[in-house]
């Protein structure tokens, strides 16, 4: 009996000194440019990242925009990148050409549900006063020679823009034909056409706390537009879900907002190490006070869902599934 307790205990001893598996990797995030919702949801999930030991993370902006985001990770430009459950979606299975949503086989998600982003629809408030519109259905029904400006090809908030009228039976070519116009550009270059009235309207995908539209919200007169629950309808048949945005998420927004949009979720590579993908996992499900700290909209992370087929849109990497599965949250 001694004999076998002496090597059971010496067993033991040679488990407790055998050391923890170390991690040693050195991670790019590509992210679009300071300013937009991504690129402070990837602030935050650096943070928490570099919270495992071996682990460092270099944020790049070099993303377009959700929509092509997933390319970054197939042409392996960065290790990590930000999309939504959508494009993540198309990305894995062929690409759409049209919307500028690429073939990426690759792709694989560590979490999803990341922000409470939708479809925001706004109008300057001397637009509204000078016209008396106050809805896009009636701006088309007019035909109004509007002048819209929304981010570049390649963004989540271009192909939104391009669905909210799309579901109207309009294209930006009809737009520009009642002799509006349809201006391209980046985020702080709208909120500085507004702002100077140089636009009468915006359609974006954003998240609520997002910066440049809450600070365009401050500085001037906007009308937030509420859509009609017929076009609503018909873009949830284009991929979005419901989302409800809270009164006073900006300023001068008294009432609840009803629209679509479609979360955030991280995206790598299929071929990650499995234990720095686990361990990425980890470090962004047991820290959520520090994501919600960085961003209202990360408040509505959930660990327990995250890696849920409706929120990360593409395959679960093997290395998430395993910490999702260990804790018996919802992983398929």
């Amino acid at each position: 009996m001694k004999k076998y307790l002496s090597l059971f205990l010496a067993v033991m001893m040679m488990l407790s000194v055998v050391p923890a598996l170390a991690l040693d990797a050195d991670l790019s995030f590509g992210t679009q440019e300071t300013g937009t919702a991504g690129y402070t949801y990837a602030t935050a999930i650096q943070t928490v990242i570099q919270k495992v030991d071996g682990i460092h993370v270099t944020l790049l902006t070099n993303s377009a925009g959700n929509v092509s985001s997933p390319w970054l990770i197939q042409d392996e430009e960065a290790d990590l990148t930000m999309s939504n459950s959508a494009p993540a979606l198309w990305a894995a299975n062929g690409g759409i050409e049209s919307a500028s949503v690429p073939d990426c086989p690759d792709v694989r998600c560590i979490a999803g549900g990341l922000g409470h982003d939708f479809i925001n629809v706004m109008f300057t408030q001397k637009f509204v006063d000078e016209t008396g519109i106050s809805t896009v259905e009636e701006l088309v029904e007019k035909k109004y020679p509007v002048k819209l400006v929304i981010k570049k090809n390649g963004t989540l908030g271009e192909l939104a823009a391009e669905q909210v009228f799309g579901v109207l039976g309009v294209t930006f070519d009809d737009i520009i034909s009642w002799g509006g116009v349809v201006e391209k550009t980046g985020g702080a270059q709208i909120k500085d056409g507004l702002q100077d009235d140089l636009y009468d309207m915006t359609v974006d995908h954003v998240g609520a706390g997002q910066a440049n539209t809450t600070e365009l919200c401050i500085n001037h007169a906007m009308y937030d537009v509420q859509l009609s629950d017929e076009t609503l309808e018909k873009l949830t048949q284009q991929g979005f879900d419901y989302v409800t945005v809270d009164p006073n998420t900006w300023n001068g927004q008294t009432e609840a907002i009803k629209t679509v949009g479609s979360q955030q979720c991280v995206l790598v590579h299929a071929d990650m190490d499995e234990e720095v993908a686990y361990a990425i996992t980890k470090a962004m499900c047991e820290n959520t006070d520090i994501l919600k700290d960085a961003s209202a909209a990360l408040g509505y992370f959930d660990p327990a869902v995250a890696g849920s087929k409706a929120l990360t849109g593409c395959e679960l990497h093997p290395g998430a599934a395993r910490y999702y599965e260990e804790m018996g949250y919802a992983f398929k």
